[in-house]
């Protein structure tokens, strides 16, 4: 299934034009010159994670990414009319943050529901492939922490050795998040497996100062990396688990 595409996309862009940082080069560096925490969640889908995030934390500025627009302009819409000032969106790839972010600059980085990429082939697309870990650990600094979120079991076992072999620590993890009842802040996406029954995995990963980054070099190339899907589907069917940052939002 494929996300609808949004009628008028181009003028409602246009109305949400401040809430859209266009050169973010430009700001490497600068993101937030009062020192105020910068929060970065990468495919932010429709928004409603990034929205509550910015309205529980006041004080810090979100960067939320998003590469398809007919998903982000409704974030933007939904923090426009809540009245959000904290967040600021990008269309960017994220295999290029560090042409954007200095060292150091992002306190936090929010990965939830990512596209698993079951294929092994696909592999160095996922969001916790060494690749990324290691910009991830330029990006953020000594005790700055990657949340981590999904209801592909597979995908999170994967993305969890990833993380131990890169050398960052685990402070939480769980398969179950809700198994008591609703934790944190749930995006429609999550609220909707909440009712299904669907378990969420979920981690939080630190950076200390063993963890490695660009300095280490490029990682070698991943190898027998296909996953199962959680529920029983082979990767070698196509199985492409939907995202939050694409239609699976209602």
């Amino acid at each position: 299934m494929r996300m609808r595409k949004r009628h008028n996309l181009d003028s409602r862009m246009e109305r949400c034009a401040e809430l859209l940082v266009s050169e973010p080069a430009a700001l490497k560096g600068q993101w937030s010159p009062g020192g105020r925490p910068l929060l970065l969640e990468i495919g932010c889908g429709k928004g409603s994670f990034t929205c509550a995030l910015a309205e529980r934390e006041p004080g810090s500025e979100i960067i939320a990414i998003e590469k398809v627009p007919d998903a982000m302009i409704l974030a933007m819409e939904r923090a426009a009319g809540n009245g959000l000032r904290n967040i600021r969106f990008l269309d960017f790839d994220a295999a290029n943050l560090r042409d954007i972010f200095a060292p150091e600059e992002v306190s936090r980085i929010y990965l939830n529901f990512s596209d698993p990429w079951p294929k092994s082939r696909d592999a160095k697309f996922r969001l916790t492939a060494p690749g990324f870990l290691r910009s991830y650990g330029d990006l953020l600094p000594l005790g700055g922490e990657i949340h981590l979120k999904t209801d592909n079991r597979p995908f999170f076992e994967w993305s969890l050795e990833q993380l131990q072999n890169e050398r960052w620590e685990i402070r939480e993890q769980t398969l179950d998040l809700h198994v008591r009842g609703p934790v944190g802040i749930l995006s429609d996406y999550e609220k909707r497996f909440l009712e299904q029954g669907v378990p969420i995995c979920r981690l939080v990963a630190v950076r200390r100062a063993e963890t490695l980054n660009g300095a280490a070099g490029v990682p070698e190339r991943l190898r027998d990396a296909a996953l199962s899907d959680a529920r029983g589907n082979s990767a070698a069917s196509g199985m492409k688990t939907e995202t939050d940052g694409r239609e699976t939002e209602t």
